[in-house]
């Protein structure tokens, strides 16, 4: 884990280099200034108050007055410098994860999850940045202080040098042990800190589920209890970062009593001045700050560790969708989507969920895609965007591989209403130009008025400048599902998929868009999955699947004739063997 913590840090910390080079100076200088400071002291007290010479107190004074005033410059710069470097590591990190995330095919996201992806992109990244602030801050202070510090101490009497020798290792033993006991605890805070999240966004996704069925107190039920786990973790922790402060002051304490005693008794004898006795004590005081800086940090390095293990988790995860070496490009204009004998299978199952799968989507034709829950229909128009890949056979646009094809150029001839309509928090005009970050305002309302949903966006106030929450939350289901088709119509795109987006839609406006999308995608690839069997009726080829696997294909009256499937879906929906719905 420590290993992780360095990898990341070495990787993300290279572009303030300067930076760093720039603290260590001023670091050095303001550590330097400090151990000189009781030295003076010492001298004030032996030479000038002891012997009542004014002149002397007041030089050694402005001189003590001007190191600590470049003891504190350099003091307040370093930690500036400390604080810039930090976060801007913590800045680098969070961008590599957002790029590396946005790189992921739906296979790496559903193996990590959304809630473990969210707490590493926040959680994880403070955890580092704040131990790495502390460690720019402190980690070249404390060692330069505590090695002058005992330097400057056995120079003003090597007769009480012993009792660094004391205090040192039971300061660092005491709190290192206490310590190692804490890594076991940040580990499961970590994990528990994911299981929150989970849980969490669970219950606010489907608050409606947990009202429908009321299981409101089964769920604060499971929350409470990952709640109490995180909670129980954090105390044990808590209690041993907690015994840690009152072991360093009683090690603080007894080394000023040991020194002030055995100090008195030199002193006593005449082996000793005050002014030594004092700069003595002063230093043995910076020796166990730096010992304690060393160990508070040794402290805070595990949590660090764990994060940064989950951060190197994903940094080094591997898409299983690549950019091909050398992309292939795709032909210009329409051109037809092939399936080859495709087979999927989904990590870790026994069973492919598509198998043998081969037809051909040809530009100007409506192929339409049904079968029972579970056929795998969403599944394989997936695979055309590369959402996945497929494991044997191939998929092809215009006889390219879409595994060879370059991603922008494939992915900018496809137009993608899935299955759940997402809306990003913005305005109705902002969400359209996802489509064509550049298309004009007659565009954008002509999209509108092929996807049926332009009559309630010209009832809103502010038309395209309507906001839209978050998830669309604030539009209804049908409304949602037409702001998707008008996103995807909007860029004008070669190939258009429906994963059962008119699902919604009452059969009056499934009827009307259909009719108006005819126009516009009459040289484009249509793939349509539909759930209604009267949204693809008039489609020139259905795919009927079953288990995964092709049972029909061909129109609507034909597989009437040479299907059983699909005769039994449209006898299951009250249809016709004459269309008549």
């Amino acid at each position: 884990m420590l290993g992780d913590l360095i990898r990341l840090l070495r990787i993300h910390m290279r572009k303030y280099r300067w930076v760093l080079a720039a603290l260590v100076v001023f670091q050095l200088v303001g550590t330097i200034a400090s151990l000189f400071l009781p030295s003076l002291n010492g001298r004030i007290i032996d030479d000038g108050v002891a012997k009542g010479d004014t002149d002397f107190i007041i030089r050694m004074g402005g001189i003590m007055l001007l190191v600590s005033l470049v003891q504190i410059t350099a003091s307040i710069v370093a930690t500036w410098l400390a604080s810039t470097a930090s976060a801007g590591m913590a800045q680098s990190v969070r961008k590599n994860l957002f790029h590396k995330v946005g790189s992921f095919s739906s296979q790496e996201v559903a193996r990590f999850g959304a809630p473990t992806l969210i707490s590493r992109t926040t959680n994880d990244v403070q955890q580092v940045q704040l131990v790495t602030n502390m460690m720019l801050a402190m980690t070249l202070t404390a060692p330069i202080m505590m090695v002058g510090g005992i330097a400057m101490a056995i120079r003003e009497d090597a007769g009480l040098s012993w009792l660094v020798a004391v205090s040192v290792p039971l300061l660092a033993v005491s709190v290192g042990m206490l310590s190692r006991k804490m890594i076991p605890g940040f580990q499961t805070m970590q994990t528990s800190v994911d299981k929150v999240n989970r849980i969490l966004r669970e219950q606010i996704t489907g608050i409606r589920v947990v009202r429908a069925f009321t299981r409101e107190h089964a769920e604060e039920k499971r929350f409470s209890q990952a709640n109490e786990t995180y909670t129980d973790s954090a105390i044990t922790v808590g209690n041993l970062m907690a015994m840690a402060f009152p072991i360093v002051m009683f090690i603080f304490n007894a080394s000023t009593v040991a020194v002030l005693w055995f100090g008195a008794r030199r002193v006593a004898g005449g082996d000793m001045e005050v002014g030594a006795l004092s700069a003595f004590m002063s230093y043995l005081m910076q020796i166990l700050m730096s010992v304690m800086m060393a160990t508070f940090m040794s402290m805070m390095v595990p949590r660090a560790a764990v994060s940064a293990t989950r951060l190197m988790q994903v940094l080094d995860t591997e898409p299983s969708v690549k950019e091909p070496a050398h992309p292939i490009a795709l032909p210009k204009g329409p051109a037809a989507v092939a399936f080859e004998n495709v087979t999927f299978t989904y990590p870790g199952a026994d069973d492919p969920v598509l198998e043998g799968i081969n037809f051909v989507a040809r530009p100007g034709q409506v192929t339409a895609i049904i079968g029972s829950t579970g056929a795998g229909k969403t599944t394989l128009i997936d695979l055309v965007p590369r959402l996945y890949d497929v494991k044997e056979g191939r998929v092809t646009v215009g006889d390219v591989d879409v595994r060879d094809a370059d991603l922008d150029d494939l992915w900018r001839t496809i137009g993608l209403v899935p299955q759940r309509p997402f809306l990003f928090s913005g305005t109705i005009e902002s969400n359209l130009r996802y489509g064509k970050p550049d298309a004009t305002p007659d565009e954008l309302w002509d999209a509108l008025r092929i996807a049926q949903a332009r009559p309630f966006v010209e009832a809103k106030p502010e038309g395209l400048a309507a906001p839209v929450s978050q998830g669309g939350s604030n539009l209804s289901g049908g409304q949602r599902q037409r702001m998707a088709i008008a996103r995807a119509v909007v860029r004008r795109p070669d190939i258009y998929i429906f994963d059962d987006a008119f699902s919604a839609l009452d059969l009056q406006t499934d009827a009307n868009l259909r009719a108006a999308l005819e126009p516009i995608t009459a040289q484009a690839v249509v793939l349509i999955v539909a759930q209604r069997v009267s949204t693809i009726v008039e489609a020139d080829q259905i795919i009927v699947l079953e288990d995964g696997r092709i049972v029909g294909k061909g129109r609507h009256d034909e597989l009437l004739e040479t299907c059983p499937t699909y005769a039994e879906i449209v006898a299951s929906q009250a249809l016709t063997e004459t269309k008549a719905a």
